[in-house]
């Protein structure tokens, strides 16, 4: 079991994709990068309309399928209006707040292709000229970015070739300490990601044939709702959705062990199926923790209310500040990894 946890090899693909910007509805690059990884490593996939990637590896059952998904798609903003000041202001993709990127440097993607830098800050930011900084509110209408480029107008801005609608990325700062701890933005999804790329890596290496024929869905869209909710192969019976799980006051997951989540916003996840990761948990020693995310909602939820006639889970590494600067240890992406691949050469409840 352990031997399917390569550290460094990890830890370097997860440097890759979270230095890939990939906001939801600007994810070509990433899943381009995405589908040259497994080309390269002799993996079929097909890209969704939608641009998802679906890798399938045939099991012994063909008959009764897995599903296992996660997202590359992350926050980010857009352009919502060029200010007379010579500054932008900014639309959220995703569920963040203004102060988790408050001083945070970023990118403009141009639509003709530049990448232009700037720092989103508070407008009235400069306490020799604002006293009372600290007092106003973080919001869509004191927030903006300062460009780094010579603009002091509307005018000028349009100039460089900034226009409302253009992405704008955070700087993802990312980390690893001796201790082990991995600190960077976008670790939602892009480390569970990355724990799917090597669990398909680490089958196809070792020749493993699977119980079940398996589907590896990396989804575009899940910040804003939609990722995971179509191009479902209709003999899929297990939906596990590898997502991040949420710390904090009242929550049992941690930095160190694999979180498996019992409920979220959209209810309870499947009993008997949560119950079998559990089990496989205790059985081959992997640490764990139960947890229920009120504020949370999945691929794997989204599946479901799209009409999706299958039985649905959710786990993934504990991730710290979720949405802001984010950080995780190294143990949990190991456990996380320990239980995906237990869990995708067990037999099904049904065949216990």
């Amino acid at each position: 079991m352990n031997n399917v946890f390569d550290e460094k090899r990890t830890i370097d693909l997860l440097h890759q994709l979270v230095n890939i910007p990939s906001p939801s509805g600007y994810t070509n690059t990433i899943m381009k990068f995405i589908g040259n990884h497994l080309h390269n490593l002799g993996i079929a996939f097909k890209q969704t309309n939608k641009g998802a990637i679906i890798a399938t590896m045939e099991g012994e059952n063909t008959s009764d399928h897995r599903l296992l998904t996660a997202h590359t798609d992350t926050l980010g903003a857009m352009v919502k209006e060029v200010k007379s000041n010579g500054r932008l202001k900014l639309t959220m993709i995703g569920g963040f707040k203004w102060n988790a990127v408050e001083g945070e440097y970023c990118t403009i993607h141009t639509a003709q292709g530049k990448k232009i830098r700037g720092t989103i800050l508070l407008h009235e930011t400069t306490v020799h000229v604002y006293p009372n900084t600290d007092a106003i509110k973080r919001d869509e209408n004191h927030i903006e970015v300062r460009i780094d480029e010579k603009c002091f107008n509307a005018d000028d801005v349009r100039s460089i070739g900034i226009e409302v609608g253009d992405f704008v990325t955070f700087d993802p700062r990312f980390e690893v300490t001796e201790a082990g701890f991995i600190k960077s933005r976008h670790l939602d999804d892009k480390a569970s990601t990355t724990l799917l790329l090597q669990l398909m890596q680490f089958i196809n290496e070792n020749d493993i044939k699977l119980p079940y024929t398996t589907h590896f869905y990396i989804s575009n869209n899940e910040e804003i709702g939609y990722g995971g909710n179509s191009n479902i192969p209709e003999q899929v019976v297990e939906y596990i959705a590898v997502d991040m799980g949420a710390i904090g006051d009242g929550q049992s997951s941690d930095e160190y062990t694999v979180s498996i989540c019992a409920k979220d916003s959209s209810g309870p996840y499947h009993y008997e199926l949560t119950r079998h990761l559990v089990e496989l948990a205790k059985s081959n020693a992997i640490e764990y923790k139960l947890d229920i995310y009120p504020f949370y909602g999945s691929d794997a939820s989204a599946a479901i209310r799209a009409g999706f006639d299958v039985k649905h889970a959710l786990f993934g590494p504990g991730i710290e500040a979720s949405h802001a600067y984010e950080r995780t240890h190294v143990d949990s992406l190991k456990a996380t990894a320990q239980l995906l691949y237990a869990y995708v050469i067990s037999q099904m409840d049904s065949e216990d």
